[in-house]
């Protein structure tokens, strides 16, 4: 009798070693599989917020050109900057302080577009990542920022160096935001006359 229960022994041992083993690797395969997962839903929330934030700048740009046309019906030009680039919040602070004294900021006489806030925009918007860049390039000069240009006659508002994963082509869905082949990293809304004067 003795011999047999040291045979059952030793087979309800293999058994539940067994039954373990497969618990175990049944364990590490879920937790593999939820790691996929979890990286899966990391990169889709990523890419999906990349994505709000490059319609925001469309949005932004629409809203500003829209605000541009009412200043240049009420006033027969478009508020000039003296030819210059300007925006707040770039990574290159030259932009911050070419046409606006003590620097740019979104409203009244020093704005980046000067005079437009608050009378026909409620305040100049800014890049939802405001300084930070999405794209490498040779450009040296900065960017993640909204910059505008005018000479009273013209007008290029741009979403510099800030684009992050819905670019502008000739040919796509975003075709109204391309800026004239310069990099894809940026949006442009501006007048014929802007492209002429090799904006």
């Amino acid at each position: 009798l003795l011999p047999r229960e040291r045979e059952r022994e030793r087979e309800r041992e293999r058994v539940t070693k067994t039954i373990s083993s497969f618990t175990l690797i049944e364990l590490l395969i879920v937790v593999a599989i939820i790691g996929i997962l979890a990286a899966l839903i990391i990169v889709s929330i990523t890419s999906a917020a990349a994505k709000a934030r490059d319609i925001k700048r469309q949005e932004d740009l629409r809203n500003i050109q829209k605000a541009l046309e009412m200043y240049y019906t009420s006033n027969g030009s478009y508020p000039n900057n003296n030819n210059s680039w300007t925006g707040v919040g770039c990574s290159n602070n030259d932009f911050n302080r070419n046409s606006c004294p003590g620097g740019c900021t979104i409203s009244g006489p020093s704005g980046y577009i000067p005079n437009l806030a608050p009378t026909y925009i409620p305040v100049l918007p800014l890049d939802p990542r405001n300084g930070i860049i999405a794209c490498t390039t040779t450009d040296t000069y900065g960017g993640g920022c909204y910059l505008y240009r005018s000479d009273g006659s013209d007008y290029a508002i741009i979403a510099y160096e800030s684009v992050e994963v819905l670019y502008a082509t000739q040919t796509n869905q975003y075709s109204q935001f391309y800026w004239d082949s310069h990099n894809v990293c940026q949006y442009g809304l501006y007048t014929p006359g802007a492209i002429s004067k090799g904006w």
